[in-house]
């Protein structure tokens, strides 16, 4: 019996040995989708090395038009959270992405599906649609990350959903919030001093994108280059448009860079009025690497854009 014990204890230490041994497992990350590169972003401003981003769409692919594809849906199936505008910006195949990952705690109305749009004043919202309207958001219009106070809302709320998803890492979450808001406060102001020039300026989008651009920066759009939103416009429509800047006046063409610009290029020709390729989204342009500088580059470029246009 003694010898049973002994090898007993023996076989004991040996284990508690072993697992004194072992390697203390990582604190697993919290696996987030991002459907656009802005969110991608603010999800690492916010989580830092607690989080694992998968970002499903580049900077220069149009967020509207893309393929719920085998890997897309394979990313979805592991994540906790996915991040999403919302206001039918991916209602083409996001849904298609989320049913077919079958992860039942990212679906519609669940903790793990987080929409941006939820949290902010959405703008253009349609008394009514029908296709004869084109690419219109029944919502409102998709494109709030045109507007950096919109982060604000978004990023309070984002926290604190990340904090309920992963609680053991709550005042992380929050403390980089706290972070992120106060710096933001500063460039808002800094952002607001700068752009003080374009206040009035008269544009024409290429796209109608830009409500909330328009509305940080209290720009005056005086119409579109194209008919409806997403309606390529023929050479016809654009000698329309030509005829109306003659008394709208305006004084640059506004589009985004995961645009192709030919209708901009045109009508630049035909009046002088220079065109300014915008990011966007983060990593729209080479100098839009970071949220921070998608808006000093959308600055920058509106200005240089007036300057030019001023000049004799």
């Amino acid at each position: 019996m003694k010898c049973i014990i002994h090898r007993c204890r023996r076989s004991l230490s040996a284990l508690l040995l072993a697992l004194a041994a072992m390697p203390l497992a990582a604190h697993a990350d919290l696996n987030i989708f991002a459907t656009v590169p802005e969110w991608g972003a603010l999800v690492s401003v916010l989580g830092g090395d607690k989080v694992k981003t998968f970002t499903a769409t580049a900077p220069l692919q149009d967020p509207h038009h893309i393929q719920a594809r085998p890997s897309l849906i394979g990313r979805a199936r592991n994540a906790q959270l996915v991040v999403a505008t919302g206001a039918e910006l991916e209602v083409g195949w996001l849904p298609v992405v989320l049913r077919d990952s079958g992860n039942p705690d990212i679906q519609e109305s669940r903790p793990g599906l987080f929409e941006a749009a939820r949290y902010v004043r959405l703008l253009d919202i349609p008394a009514s649609v029908d296709r004869s309207m084109g690419d219109v958001h029944a919502q409102g219009n998709p494109h709030i990350q045109t507007d950096p106070r919109n982060l604000v809302p978004i990023a309070r709320a984002l926290a604190q959903r990340m904090g309920e998803l992963d609680p053991a890492n709550r005042d992380y979450y929050d403390g980089r919030l706290q972070a992120f808001l106060t710096g933001w406060d500063v460039n808002l102001g800094r952002w607001a001093e700068q752009a003080k020039p374009l206040q009035g300026v008269r544009i024409w989008a290429q796209h109608d994108g830009f409500p909330y651009l328009n509305d940080w920066l209290g720009l005056k759009q005086v119409g579109t280059l194209e008919p409806r939103p997403g309606v390529d416009p023929s050479v016809a429509y654009l000698g329309e448009v030509l005829q109306r800047q003659k008394t709208l006046q305006g004084q640059m063409i506004i589009t985004a860079a995961y645009q192709s610009d030919s209708a901009s290029r045109w009508f630049s020709e035909r009046t002088g009025l220079p065109v300014v390729v915008l990011p966007f989204t983060v990593g729209g342009t080479a100098q839009a690497g970071s949220l921070e500088a998608l808006y000093d580059d959308t600055i920058a470029r509106l200005l240089a854009a007036l300057a030019k246009g001023s000049k004799p």
